[in-house]
């Protein structure tokens, strides 16, 4: 029996050296001292042996038992520090390597373009308003003398909801929802998304950005609106910039015109405008003996793209990081 102890007593202390995590330890625990283990097995064998050895094998044996508890325990501290050194030198940062800079945020092309229109139109005293993009017939079309056959409302055109709901087509429904509730004079742009059924390409998209204005009082003329405009223009483009206003139709506006911009040796057009029809301010409860009223309604893309050289309006759309760092 004291063979027995003698060679046990080496193999655990050589299994314990082989430990080298927590589990390892616990596995050394239990082969010894666990349930079945060998020692365990040993003590209970005590009775078996003649009353002269007992004592003497079992004091032995306690005496193995309380050095392995130690052994166990003193190897478990060491793994764990040993564990822990390991851990620290995964997770250690040099110093001495140059810091990763964080890449500056900036204002997309297009926020910064809608920002400088709306500047523009402020320093005129143009009021700034928004209104929704989830639309209804009655202001998106109706109250822009748009009727019921015209060819807007086609499913085929417009983004519908239900059959009154849509995503409005253009900003001008924002002008008909201020006329609705408040009372000349009034001077309000407003900028915003509109929604058609485009096929998307080079110069068309289905989701584009659109500003709006319109100034409502007594005695207002055409020649007021091309001065805005062409104030406009020369601010957007520089005081060399040439206008053209060329003779068009909109359902909402009479007379009409589309406005372009001489740019990069072409002309190029960037929106329509025109005095808002008679009973587009009746629809508005807006007496058109007493007042008259323009109106106009630019593209943000088309302007940006002018302004930056940009040849495609897709471009805006996908977060290319190439393409926006440069603006």
């Amino acid at each position: 029996m004291e063979q027995e102890i003698r060679i046990l007593r080496e193999e655990a202390e050589l299994d314990l050296q082989r430990a080298e995590s927590p589990e390892a330890v616990e596995a050394v625990r239990r082969r010894y001292l666990g349930k079945r283990g060998r020692l365990t097995q040993l003590l209970r064998g005590l009775g078996a042996l003649p009353p002269g050895e007992r004592a003497r094998v079992g004091a032995l044996l306690n005496e193995t038992k309380e050095w392995l508890l130690a052994q166990l325990e003193a190897r478990a501290e060491a793994v764990r520090v040993l564990a822990l050194e390991d851990r620290l030198r995964a997770e250690a940062i040099d110093v001495t390597l140059p810091g990763r800079r964080p890449i500056p945020g900036r204002p997309h092309v297009l926020g910064r373009t809608i920002q400088e229109i709306l500047e523009i139109f402020r320093s005129m005293g143009f009021e700034v308003v928004e209104g929704p993009e989830i639309e209804t017939e009655e202001f998106n079309f109706r109250r822009l003398n748009i009727p019921d056959d015209h060819p807007a409302r086609d499913m085929q055109d417009s983004f519908y909801l239900d059959r009154e709901h849509l995503l409005r087509t253009q900003v001008t429904a924002v002008d008909v929802r201020v006329m609705a509730v408040r009372r000349p004079p009034l001077r309000v742009v407003s900028i915003g998304r509109c929604y058609r059924r485009d096929a998307l390409d080079a110069t068309h998209a289905p989701v584009f950005h659109q500003v709006d204005g319109f100034l409502v009082d007594e005695g207002v003329r055409f020649s007021d609106l091309k001065g805005v405009l062409s104030r406009f223009a020369r601010e957007m483009w520089g005081p060399q910039t040439r206008v053209r206003f060329q003779p068009s139709y909109f359902p909402f506006t009479e007379p009409s015109a589309e406005i372009a911009v001489h740019f990069g040796g072409r002309w190029l057009e960037i929106g329509g405008c025109g005095m808002f029809h008679p009973r587009v301010l009746e629809f508005s409860g807006i007496d058109p003996e007493r007042y008259t009223a323009f109106a106009f309604g630019l593209g943000v893309e088309r302007p940006a793209m002018v302004r930056y050289g940009i040849g495609d309006i897709r471009l805006f759309w996908e977060n290319d990081l190439r393409f926006l760092n440069q603006f």
